[in-house]
């Protein structure tokens, strides 16, 4: 655990007499589309490739930042944020035009998985693709708020990394106020899509669920949209071949040996990140809200940030060696990463950090994980 209680400006003449304070703090109100510009901070020659051989990485244990009664002084803490929110480039909203003619792929798109990719590639063999999905059932349902699978400033970019999947046209998301569909039975729910938002089209998964308590099925969805004059194209679900991985519910009926974001949401507890990445179909990216005016490169190059600043999901406390610092170029630098019960800390490589870093204004810092396990 980091030696917290050291104050940082005793930290910083410890490590460089010359800087007299450290402006670090985690803050809000930033455009959440800007990455850090970590570009200046990290030099290119230590960026991976990604494919987790090509380049050295640190051999990281909890140790390397030093428990009180070891340590010789304090790391760089990302402190004090004040809150979780982001801002990022909204989805289409309800009533826009932009929806009208395209198709549409029905779904929870929490964590953006292969399986929700696969929605995304059969909507674009037949129109305009776009993700529809409800906002607000947290609060209009009484449920627990979750942090996100994918951090909102992130969703973006994974969806730009489908393109190359859907015709070299990027799946749009489109969000509907859950309150205004709650009560809406299947047939005023289909009604809406044709009529009132003008969608040519639907794809769901085999499992859908739809309508005022669920009561709508695929079967139903396919005989609806016939009706209004829509196509519907019901696929099948992208199957999980990690049948054996523990911690899933028996009594969800959802739960049916598909992937799924609460098999996501069970890999990162667990802290098997190449399961993670299987599930995803890409690394897992965590993005940390900072903001700061002076970072100082110490010996050990480390930092660190309280959980709050998080955006979205970390996995399970433990320490991860294959791990990269994405810079604004996304190029890829190798880090270490340990996470305790409070905050997150980083260890780069010394050839990853420039000797004088000067003064810097931290925004959002992306850090990826490689295919490990805790």
């Amino acid at each position: 655990m980091l030696a917290s209680g050291y104050r940082i400006s005793h930290h910083l003449r410890e490590c460089h007499p010359h800087h007299r304070r450290l402006g670090l703090a985690l803050g809000q109100g930033l455009d959440g589309a800007r990455i850090v510009q970590l570009s200046s901070l990290l030099k290119p020659r230590a960026a991976a490739t990604g494919d987790g051989g090509r380049r050295s990485r640190n051999r990281l244990s909890a140790s390397c930042f030093g428990v009180p009664s070891q340590s010789r002084g304090g790391v760089p803490i990302l402190s004090d944020c004040f809150s979780q929110q982001e801002n990022a480039r909204e989805p289409v909203s309800e009533g826009s035009s932009l929806v009208a003619g395209g198709i549409v792929a029905l779904g929870k798109f929490d964590a953006l998985h292969i399986g929700h990719r696969e929605l995304a590639i059969q909507a674009s063999k037949v129109g305009t693709p776009f993700l529809l999905s409800f906002v607000g059932m947290a609060e209009v349902l009484g449920w627990e708020p979750r942090i996100p699978i994918v951090a909102k400033s992130d969703r973006q970019r994974v969806l730009s990394s489908w393109a190359s999947y859907c015709g070299n046209v990027v799946p749009i998301e489109f969000q509907i106020e859950f309150a205004t569909v709650r009560y809406l039975s299947p047939e005023q729910f289909v009604e809406k899509l044709s009529k009132e938002l003008g969608v040519r089209g639907v794809v769901a998964g085999e499992n859908y669920r739809f309508g005022y308590k669920a009561a709508g099925d695929a079967l139903e969805l396919s005989r609806l949209c016939r009706e209004c004059g829509m196509g519907a194209y019901i696929i099948k679900s992208i199957m999980d071949k990690n049948q054996e991985f523990f911690h899933i519910d028996a009594s969800d009926l959802n739960e049916r040996g598909q992937v799924s974001s609460t098999r996501v949401r069970h890999a990162l507890a667990a802290g098997d990140m190449n399961y993670v990445s299987e599930l995803l179909g890409r690394r897992h990216r965590l993005v940390i809200k900072t903001k700061g005016r002076e970072v100082v490169s110490c010996p050990k190059h480390c930092f660190s940030a309280p959980k709050s600043c998080l955006l979205n999901l970390a996995p399970k406390d433990g320490v991860y060696n294959n791990c990269y610092i994405v810079n604004s170029q996304e190029n890829l630098v190798p880090c270490g990463v340990v996470i305790d019960t409070r905050a997150i800390h980083v260890q780069m490589d010394e050839s990853g950090v420039c000797d004088d870093f000067g003064i810097r204004d931290f925004q959002l810092l992306h850090i990826e994980f490689g295919d490990s396990r805790v």
